[in-house]
């Protein structure tokens, strides 16, 4: 029941308990800790709740920021082949004496 606390210990908990307190002030303490034990549950609880949704949300930001973004294909230049290289390459020579390129 209470572990290693058997029925004879608890009997004599109790008859040492209402010899020290009385039977007026008895089911007082009896409230007044039970009480207290329903609040402790209740605020471990909502630590607990706390932080699992806490949890919820590190794990839902880990999961977008480690999804690579996709970029639309109209933002990536086009793949330059060999033939436009050459062609761009020869048109763009210099005029002799004005170091400018010909338009």
């Amino acid at each position: 029941m209470f572990g290693s606390i058997g029925m004879p210990e608890l009997i004599i908990i109790l008859v040492i308990a209402l010899i020290i307190f009385g039977p007026r002030k008895l089911p007082e303490l009896g409230r007044s800790l039970g009480k207290s034990i329903n609040e402790f549950k209740k605020a471990s609880n909502e630590l607990r709740s706390t932080l699992e949704d806490e949890i919820r949300v590190e794990e839902q930001h880990d999961r977008i920021s480690t999804t690579p973004a996709a970029t639309p294909p109209a933002a990536t230049p086009p793949a330059a082949d060999a033939e436009t290289v050459s062609r761009t390459t020869a048109t763009t020579t210099t005029t002799p004496g004005t170091g400018t390129h010909p338009a």
